[in-house]
């Protein structure tokens, strides 16, 4: 059995082996959309962020990896709290960039960024796909669009310094997305697709604050800005944005994010579905999952021994404090064997619960009965006994029996 395992592990390493270097044979484009600011692949954003300098020369830059709403949510540890004294002191004249191939934030993440456009702050977010929630309440429309494989690329965008559009292509992957609904009355349509639909806008509030839906991301990738002219697209996009920003982050939490409702699936089914579509390690999984479906039909033949029963070794240090225990009790020292069944209770909280017992609160209270599950009445009640009993300086036996009836309820529930 062994042997042929052995052999059946090396015809797959052998397998695999091939097939990948078959899919190595030839220098090809790597296709990959990331849209990431590190990615100096064809679809990542390495070159918008590097000009983000020369774009604001009097604006500090900076990187946002946490939630929006983390100002808003006791629970989250502010990693970033000199990001957010920025822009506090920043207030009205930051720029917040968010570059993302699905922008689903939740309610309340949604709410933390509008309260940023509220203030007089400017938020630019480009991205294939845009929540429900997010397009009703900037009352936007898009229509269904998907990727256009090979096919190229046209966009244009307004002129800010003259009447007319500048139009801009490049040979790579094309996405059509467009506002097939916008409410001009309010917004503001700075940039179209090849067919003349807009897919950029700007919507203004009264408090100096302005929001910037971009529809077309691949427009923002190296290969799109590398390619002849075409930054003069990036310049004329963002010439839009206040010259006198001091503030510029660049937003990266939604680069990863999945909504809260989790309508986009997880990173483990999209990283398996990727890895599928890639024909070397989809034969490599198809290979190696024949393998273990052999490995099993010939295991399943052999008989496995009985394995013999072996008895729990005793708790010696039960055993211990048992015996200490009901050496205090015949020596009716009933004040020092309290003193030692609290000792012993605090030291199991402890050490079980990783509680400190330094104050036995009502906020300790409440925390034991979460973690142990036990009543809160029944924890209460422990903890006065005691309180009580270490104060008394004389304990009687119907005292003594209660508070020991009383822990070893405890310490069967937990």
């Amino acid at each position: 059995m062994k042997r042929i395992s052995i052999i059946l592990l090396i015809g797959v390493l052998a397998a695999v082996t091939f097939f990948t270097s078959c899919g190595r044979s030839g220098k090809s484009l790597n296709e990959r959309v990331t849209l990431w600011r590190k990615d100096k692949i064809p679809y990542g954003s390495f070159y918008a962020y590097e000009q983000l300098p020369y774009v604001f020369p009097d604006a500090e830059i900076l990187i946002d990896k946490e939630s929006p709403e983390r100002k808003n949510n006791i629970f989250q540890v502010k990693k970033n709290s000199e990001l957010d004294l920025k822009l506090e002191e920043h207030k009205g004249r930051t720029v917040n960039i968010i570059v993302t191939t699905r922008m689903l934030p939740s309610t309340r993440e949604w709410e933390a960024i509008m309260s940023q456009v509220y203030q007089g702050n400017q938020v630019f977010i480009s991205s294939f796909v845009f929540s429900n929630e997010v397009l009703d309440s900037l009352d936007l429309k898009v229509s269904d669009a998907s990727f256009a494989g090979d096919d190229s690329l046209t966009v244009s965008v307004e002129d800010p310094m003259q009447p007319g559009r500048k139009s801009f292509t490049y040979p790579g992957k094309a996405y059509d997305g467009f506002f097939s609904s916008v409410d001009e009355e309010f917004a503001s349509v700075l940039g179209r697709n090849e067919k003349g639909k807009p897919n950029f806008v700007r919507i203004t509030y009264s408090g100096g604050g302005a929001i910037y839906i971009h529809l077309a991301p691949m427009a923002l990738t190296n290969f799109f800005l590398l390619h002849k002219d075409n930054k003069r697209y990036y310049d004329y996009a963002l010439s839009y944005l206040p010259k006198e920003t001091e503030l510029v982050v660049w937003g990266e939490y939604f680069r990863n994010h999945t909504n809260g409702d989790n309508n986009g699936g997880n990173s483990t089914s999209r990283a398996f579905g990727w890895m599928m579509k890639q024909p070397p390690l989809a034969w490599a999984m198809l290979l190696l999952l024949g393998l273990f479906l052999l490995i099993f039909i010939f295991g399943s033949k052999r008989k496995q021994r009985p394995i013999p029963e072996r008895k729990p070794l005793r708790n010696t240090s039960l055993e211990f404090v048992k015996t200490i225990g009901r050496l205090y009790f015949q020596r009716r020292d009933n004040k020092n064997l309290t003193d030692k069944m609290t000792a012993h209770f605090m030291d199991h909280v402890r050490s079980r619960y990783n509680m400190t017992t330094s104050r036995m609160d009502a906020e300790f209270e409440k925390k034991l009965s979460f973690k142990t599950g036990i009543e809160y009445a029944i924890i209460q009640n422990v903890v006065y006994q005691a309180k009580y009993l270490s104060d008394q300086p004389d304990v009687s036996d119907a005292e003594l029996m209660h508070y020991n009836q009383l822990l070893q309820n405890f310490y069967k529930q937990a």
